[in-house]
């Protein structure tokens, strides 16, 4: 045994070299020739570690080519020449491949790393217990207290050193069900019940000793289980021949006793006449190798063999002593009832502390000075929710539907999940999206916060009802054929400590950096420690429990600026790539992604992930075996904040359509990936006005600024859903024009639900009406035409002085004047195509709160051989200041 430091030992053999490393008691093997050599010479090691790496890197390059992998392949794909930043991807490309090997030394693959949730939290044991785990490697005692044990902090424990707690600071807490009065314990010590599945399965009422002679009478052969049974016959036999009554006396007699190999063919020749069943399925040979060792090699029969390893394990033998639920409840009262409150119980440098389960699945938050706890779900498996629908297909194109649960009824209160399912689905069904996306739904501490400020990461938040009311939610959304995504914030989490992860162990930087790399510079949050194995194997868990355990479809990654840079996002961008690679930089925090976006592709192809990152990193949508980050999507978020400050602050006259097409199309190389959006929440959550609100707000008496109004609410709609990539999101309520923000209950409205609902009934008649059938026909233009997937727009007239924009994608065109006062007549746009065109869609329709000033032959266009815009052909159309109109070539005409 040779030492080396305090910290690693290795232990030689003639086979195979041990390394102990004594930071993480794991031990791993390394296999060497049977000869091999091993050098101690300094001056020999610079040397040996130059050709290994060399070799090494060879070999790791070649892998990588054979695979498909460039990791600068996008930057090759758009003719980006930039050495310090492909350099700074091929360093993070590198870093990448070590840590899956950190990580996969921890974990069978990378579905086992996902899956956390098997395993920690608390989960039910089929041998009559509960096993709870949790992790918190700084503190020294640990136990689990609540109303099924009188909130004892010792009655269920584990203690640091002992069976319970291991080196990476994981604690084990096993929780026995007790037996009721009168019960007899089983006479299996490891009986199991069947709690979940065919509840009442296996309680067949046949003993134990009944099963195992079932098991060896119908699955040995007469004779094959002989030598199991009586595994010291041979010895025992050999053992009589040398020392028995029969056996020699004296050492003379003894004579020199054979080697093995000879008394076992001497012990064969004996018996070759008896049954096959009477020997043993082996033989023993010298291999050559050792005669001094006696060292011998044990061969067994090629047909015994082929023959064991065909027969399949006694399983079913097994299941058969299982036992049904009910036979359990009659036996046992649960550790831990369904309904029971739980917290955990630290003993910490610091002194105790209880901590709500970082695992924990469902959550009561702190209420009127009431400290928070977590709740144990285990409901009866008649009365637990069953799966009825599949899930949709992954469609071409997105229609995104933004929603909050609580706002979303028209009461002044906080609503649940039954009535969000009963009111909300039809009706976004009925407006034509394929999609919802859901904003709070996990655990948060704060109402106010809109569900921003997580603290509880893998449970459903209890304001809105259930786990199980989740699932149905869930559940009848796919019914109806909607797709269900998560706004999911792994980018920090609330800096709370009694419910949330905050100072978790009693030790500052469990979950979280150390100091000031650890708070969010203006929000108050927490930022988490990417780089850590423990932390890492917490976020890809999180993401893996929503799909698995309540089958959403697809997350949108909230600000990934705060995570991708020290400084969080507010700083200005002005360097080119190199503030994309620089110091402030988390490099940890874009190998998560990363690997984020691989596993949940791996594990479910069909998910789609948007990244949602005001900076634009290079690479977001590009594949992860080409250097990028392998988002599905990214949001536009330059759309909005272009369209608040044109209503806000710009006259009518002086907007510009080049500022609004190059902002609307953004990045070219990605308008495909892009997911496009006139107002989200953010306009009406966060401080600010819906576009509603500016345009409506105070004018209901004035005609001509209502009319205003109406025509930029629908053309800013229309615009923004036409010209940009194959996804589009709208906010609740938005697509009616809701007349108010959303401002939530805080003590600065006295804690007002006034403002947290949804005006439903203004769907039933006026402009709110007449917006609903235009937003309705809008998304009908991609559900039935399929405009989105058509490709990117052809672009080829914008005209800042007309204010008037067209566009062409397939077989549509799209026309729009922006102008407040301007209408043309014959206004030339051109075309590629030459035949009739008919109009689909009129924004100044009447039955959309138009004036409905075109005439119903004016439908229909006829193209005139003239070259405009570039095009060969040309219409001329009429244009109404303020309106938008959608053409379809429904006849080509050859020249």
């Amino acid at each position: 045994m040779v030492s080396l430091s305090n910290q690693t030992t290795f232990s030689f053999s003639p086979n195979n070299l041990f390394v102990f490393d004594k930071t993480r008691l794991g031990i791993s093997r390394i296999n060497f020739p049977r000869k091999f050599k091993v050098t101690c010479f300094a001056a020999d090691q610079p040397r040996q570690q130059k050709q290994q790496k060399k070799k090494k890197k060879s070999q790791s390059t070649n892998s990588d080519a054979e695979s498909g992998i460039d990791p600068v392949g996008f930057l090759t794909k758009l003719g980006i020449a930039d050495r310090i930043f492909a350099q700074f991807l091929r360093e993070r490309h590198k870093a990448l491949k070590d840590l899956k090997d950190e990580l996969l030394k921890r974990h069978f693959d990378l579905r086992d790393l996902a899956s956390g949730f098997e395993l920690l939290g608390m989960h039910r044991h089929m041998e009559h217990r509960v096993d709870f785990m949790d992790w918190g490697p700084g503190a020294r005692y640990g136990a689990i207290i609540g109303d099924f044990n009188g909130w004892s902090p010792t009655e269920n424990s584990a203690r640091e050193g002992l069976f319970g707690h291991d080196d990476f600071g994981y604690w084990f807490i096993i929780l026995e069900d007790k037996l009721r009065e009168g019960q007899e314990p089983d006479e299996l010590y490891f009986q199991q019940y069947n709690y979940v599945d065919d509840y009442d399965k296996g309680d067949s009422g046949v003993t134990a000793e009944e099963v195992f002679q079932k098991a060896n009478d119908e699955y040995w052969e007469p004779g094959e289980d002989r030598f199991i049974k009586n595994r010291y016959e041979v010895p025992a036999k050999l053992y009589e021949q040398l020392f028995g009554p029969n056996s020699p006396q004296t050492l003379e007699d003894l004579g020199d006793i054979p080697d093995a190999e000879t008394r076992y063919k001497q012990y064969k020749e004996e018996h070759k006449n008896d049954p096959p069943s009477n020997l043993p399925p082996c033989d023993i040979i010298d291999d050559g190798r050792g005669k001094p060792y006696d060292i011998y090699n044990v061969v067994t029969s090629p047909e015994w063999t082929k023959k064991f390893y065909e027969k399949s394990p006694p399983i079913p033998y097994w299941l058969e002593t299982r036992k049904g639920r009910k036979a359990w409840l009659e036996k046992y009262i649960p550790a831990v009832p369904h309904g029971s409150k739980y917290r955990l119980y630290f003993n910490t440098p610091d002194g105790p502390l209880e901590r709500v389960p970082a695992w924990a699945t469902y959550v009561q938050p702190e209420d009127e000075g009431k400290q928070a706890y977590a709740i144990h779900w285990e409901p009866s498996p008649e009365s637990a929710y069953k799966w009825k629908y599949s899930k949709p297909d992954k469609p071409k194109s997105l229609r995104i539907y933004e929603c909050h649960v609580g706002i979303s009824g028209s009461e002044a209160k906080i609503s649940s999940f039954e009535e969000f399912t009963k009111k909300v689905l039809p009706h976004v069904k009925r407006a034509g999206y394929n999609a919802i996306q859901l904003i709070g739904i996990p655990e948060h501490k704060d109402y106010y916060t809109v569900g921003y400020r997580v603290t509880n990461f893998f449970a459903v938040s209890s304001r809105f009802g259930t786990p199980d009311d989740f699932k149905r939610l869930v559940d009848e959304a796919h019914g109806l054929g909607l797709l269900v995504f998560l706004d999911i914030v792994h980018s920090y989490a609330a800096a709370d400590q009694m419910v949330g992860l905050s100072l978790f162990d009693g030790s500052n930087d469990c979950y979280f950096h150390y100091g000031k790399r650890g708070h969010h510079k203006h929000w108050g949050t927490r930022m988490f420690k990417y780089g850590d194995l423990d932390v890492f194997h917490f976020l890809i868990s999180n993401l893996n429990w929503w799909i698995t355990e309540y089958q959403v479809d697809g997350y949108q990654f909230h600000s990934l600026a705060s995570m991708l840079y020290t400084h969080n996002g507010f700083a200005p961008f002005n360097s080119g790539f190199d503030d994309y690679c620089n110091q402030y930089v988390d490099r940890d925090a874009l190998m998560y992604l990363i690997l984020a976006n691989e596993i949940l592709h791996d594990l479910h192809p069909d998910i789609i992930t948007i990244a949602e990152d005001a900076t634009y990193y290079p690479g977001l949508c590009e594949p992860v075996s080409q250097g990028g980050l392998g988002f599905d999507y990214y949001v536009n978020l330059s759309a909005t904040e272009m369209w608040v400050s044109l209503l806000d602050s710009v006259p009518d006259s002086e907007w510009s359509m080049s500022k609004i097409v190059s902002t609307l199309v953004a990045n070219k190389e990605y308008a495909d990936k892009m997911l496009s959006y006139a107002e989200s929440h953010n306009q009406s959550i966060s401080g600010g006005r819906s576009f509603a609100e500016i345009l409506f707000g105070g004018v209901q008496n004035e005609i001509k600024l209502l009319d205003r109004g109406v025509s930029l609410h629908k053309m800013i709609r229309l615009l923004t859903f036409t010209i940009g990539g194959r996804a589009y999101l709208n906010f609740m309520g938005n697509e009616f024009g809701h007349p108010e923000r959303v401002e939530f209950p805080t003590q600065s409205n006295k804690f007002s639900f006034s403002l947290a609902n949804r005006r439903w009934d203004l769907l039933e008649s006026g402009i709110h009406n007449q917006l609903f059938s235009f937003d309705k026909d809008l998304m009908d233009l991609d559900k039935s035409k399929a405009i989105l997937s058509r490709g990117l727009p052809s672009i080829h007239h914008v005209n800042d002085t007309n204010m008037v924009i067209s566009f062409s994608r397939g077989p549509f065109l799209f026309i729009f004047n922006f102008h407040p006062s301007n209408s043309y007549e014959k206004y030339g746009v051109g075309v590629e195509e030459a035949g009739e065109y008919t109009m689909i869609l009129n924004s100044d329709e009447a039955k959309y709160g138009g004036q409905g000033l075109l005439r119903e032959d004016q439908y229909l266009q006829r193209s005139i051989s003239k070259r405009i815009d570039g095009q060969r052909n040309c219409l001329e159309v009429s244009l109404p200041s303020r309106t938008a109109q959608v053409y379809k070539l429904t006849r080509i005409l050859r020249i």
